[in-house]
């Protein structure tokens, strides 16, 4: 087997077991700063660290990376803000593993997007399985009442994080149409952004802190695991495959988050497990290839930004 595979295969495992701890640790953390404040005080922690990375890693030309900064501002306000905000604001509403649930239903939501805006083909097995993962999300939504669905009152939770998954959607697209960049001084860029555009916001509202040491260092696991290594892993491991290969990783955030909740002693309920599991099937099938070289580059489960624009 190639080694670059198997390392890239690595690095997509290890960044999406840190972005699980994110929804773990993020939960912890929207309990005692708000979700305005989490974000910010998680890219200035993680700015330094990214900067120096790319300066060692990477070489990169400032002025180069600047220059593109209509780019930067676009992929900043959508992933690095916009995604996160909706995602802590729907930690204050539901469970780690119910906002993970959603969120797996991001790779099915850009495998239709990829065919509306990037004009990639879209299989029988992509809609077949943009259909089981939707029923899965539909399962979990309804917690299993799947005749109730016409009077569905859905929580704020599940909204913010049904927002979550269309911000993401969009800062994959966008980030696939981007000039390329190197990808660790580009998240370093698009912390920087995110910094200027939000802290204004964030300081004029109060910015909180940490009350305790456990939101202390649910604070910096965030700010190193999901904000410095998950998109330094990713990006490097989006060098190797496409991002349709790499979306279906992107389950993984599930499984891992469902490991942790059981860890926790938290209870998973069956609606949970069935909704979870439809979903996860769902995708897998949107992954599948079909066998004529002609539709070789069908893409498969979505995925997220491609090194060149994230």
């Amino acid at each position: 087997m190639d080694r670059r595979r198997v390392v890239a295969g690595s690095s997509l495992v290890a960044a999406t077991l840190f972005w699980a701890g994110n929804y773990v640790l993020g939960a912890v953390a929207v309990g005692q700063m708000d979700p305005l404040s989490l974000v910010v005080l998680r890219w200035a922690l993680a700015l330094v660290p990214l900067v120096v990375i790319a300066q060692l890693t990477e070489k990169p030309d400032w002025r180069e990376v600047v220059r593109h900064w209509p780019w930067l501002v676009t992929l900043s306000l959508t992933g690095l803000a916009g995604y996160n905000l909706l995602l802590y604001a729907a930690l204050e509403h539901t469970s780690p593993f119910n906002a993970s649930l959603i969120n797996a239903f991001a790779p099915a939501l850009i495998l239709l997007a990829a065919a509306v805006f990037l004009r990639q083909r879209l299989t029988l097995w992509g809609v077949a399985g943009v259909l089981v993962a939707l029923v899965g999300v539909l399962v979990v939504l309804t917690d299993g009442a799947l005749a109730d669905l016409a009077s569905l009152d859905l929580g704020a939770g599940d909204l913010l994080m049904l927002g979550a998954i269309g911000v993401w959607t969009a800062y994959t697209i966008i980030g696939r149409r981007a000039p390329a960049l190197p990808p660790i001084a580009s998240t370093a860029a698009q912390a920087a952004v995110t910094l200027v555009a939000t802290t204004p916001f964030a300081v004029a509202g109060g910015l909180d802190l940490p009350r305790d040491a456990g939101g202390a260092w649910s604070l910096v696991f965030i700010a190193l695991f999901p904000s410095v290594l998950s998109y330094l892993l990713w990006n490097r491991a989006l060098t190797v495959f496409e991002a349709g290969r790499a979306g279906v990783y992107l389950n993984l955030i599930t499984v891992f988050t469902a490991l942790a909740t059981v860890l926790m002693g938290q209870p998973l309920h069956l609606a949970q497990v069935l909704g979870g599991v439809l979903v996860l099937a769902g995708v897998a099938l949107t992954g599948r290839r079909p066998p004529a070289p002609a539709l070789a580059d069908t893409v498969g489960a979505g995925g997220a930004p491609q090194a060149r624009g994230a």
